[in-house]
């Protein structure tokens, strides 16, 4: 075969030029650390790589988010824990008020100090994240949640509602590819929508069927459901109910009636003080209502107490019950010590009312922090996992690398080499 001059020169510059590329290649992969620089090194591997890449980032933005979802939930269990120790210290004071030995003078000065707390709860209430987002407000974060509607009363005893401004709505985080976390809580369903009474019926004094308040002395409790489908069918029939005493041939007497159509459900019972009141219908067809209360103290004949379904009162409501009470004088004749008492145990029950369920909210809020916990730790072992993955895919065995480096630079100075002996050849030379 006849080889031109031209093909050797042309064979040996493509040899030349390839090695420089080669070598070219394996500089750039030593310097970056990188075997996969272009697409084209390694299509495969690319491919994955990128898919990886792509992973790793959205972990990063779920951690990201996990961060700001615990500074939200941080603050808001700040917040909440605020809360819980003015319901707590409001209680404590509120006990104190039942000292029967309290001037009206004295109870003043605890409702004067029960109207601080007030004030700080409307500040607590009224929280925002530090951005400028109000905690309690649901999706309405711009918004001020809560506010008193309407001016402030001139009698004691009336109080203004606090109205509520935001939503039920929760602000979600995404904090990982299936986990969407609610970073707020709703005012509504932390201080206004509470189940008065025991949560499924309160109780209050009805007065005295001869005109007026009661006369006695007899309180009653909370009272408690023992049977929670009896008393859904009683309420279902009789909507409320009450208690009225009279006299009977051996002493005083209790019978239940029908709250809505004054209807006797029991024939008279005797009354026995700190006993508990089954409530239930003793005239045919006899049945349990599945509650029961308790009075103690003595009534006198014609007193009364009622037992109605509970209904939604607000924190708010519950101390401006208690400062209404407290500033209101004890000893007169709308306002005795019996209603005085009867109504500071009502407003004491709410208050625990409240307490549980700023608890329950605040469980609810420590549970996401420890699912962050755990989520956090998640993310930092993809992070991790995804690392090892890229660095398999994309990252330069050294040890490979300059050995082939070596081999490369050794075929380069050979093909200059072979090329600069074959580029001297000619018949001239030896004509």
């Amino acid at each position: 075969m006849r080889i031109s001059t031209n093909q050797i020169y042309d064979s040996g510059t493509l040899g030349i030029q390839r090695n420089q590329q080669g070598l070219y290649q394996l500089q750039n992969q030593l310097s970056s650390g990188r075997r996969v620089l272009t697409p084209e090194d390694d299509p495969v591997a690319a491919a994955q790589a990128l898919i990886v890449t792509q992973s790793k980032e959205l972990a990063t933005q779920y951690a990201e988010n996990q961060g700001n979802a615990k500074s939200q939930l941080s603050t808001l269990d700040s917040s909440l824990g605020a809360i819980t120790d003015l319901i707590q210290n409001v209680r404590e004071r509120a006990l104190q008020a039942g000292n029967g030995s309290l001037t009206n003078s004295e109870r003043s000065f605890i409702a004067n100090e029960l109207q601080s707390r007030f004030d700080e709860l409307m500040g607590l209430a009224n929280s925002d994240d530090g951005t400028g987002q109000f905690l309690f407000s649901g999706y309405q974060g711009g918004t001020r949640p809560f506010a008193i509607s309407g001016a402030a009363p001139t009698v004691p005893a009336l109080v203004s509602p606090v109205g509520y401004s935001g939503d039920e709505g929760e602000r979600l985080l995404q904090v990982s590819g299936g986990r969407q976390m609610p970073v707020n809580v709703s005012g509504a369903d932390l201080l206004m929508n509470i189940r008065s009474g025991n949560g499924t019926f309160t109780t209050a004094v009805g007065g005295n069927s001869g005109g007026g308040i009661n006369q006695g002395t007899a309180t009653i409790d909370a009272g408690s459901v023992t049977n929670s489908s009896l008393w859904n069918a009683a309420v279902n029939t009789h909507s409320s109910f009450r208690i009225e005493f009279s006299n009977g041939g051996s002493g005083l007497e209790y019978q239940i009636y029908n709250q809505a159509n004054v209807a006797m459900l029991t024939a008279p019972v005797a009354y026995t003080p700190g006993q508990a009141i089954s409530l239930q219908k003793t005239t045919a067809p006899a049945a349990s209502f599945g509650a029961q209360v308790v009075v103690s103290g003595t009534p006198v004949v014609g007193d009364q107490f009622t037992i109605v379904p509970s209904s939604n009162q607000s924190l708010f409501k519950t101390l401006q019950n208690l400062i209404g009470a407290l500033q209101t004088p004890v000893g007169t004749a709308t306002f005795s010590s019996t209603e005085y008492n009867n109504r500071l145990g009502a407003e004491i029950t709410n208050l625990d009312r409240s307490l549980d369920n700023v608890s329950r909210i605040r469980a609810d809020v420590g549970s996401r922090l420890k699912e962050l916990v755990s989520l956090n730790d998640t993310a930092e072992d993809l992070k991790l996992q995804y690392s090892a993955t890229l660095s398999d895919l994309q990252d330069l065995d050294y040890t490979e690398a300059i050995s082939r480096f070596s081999q490369q630079q050794m075929q380069l100075e050979a093909a200059q080499k072979s090329f600069a002996q074959i580029q001297s050849l000619s018949l001239f030379s030896i004509l």
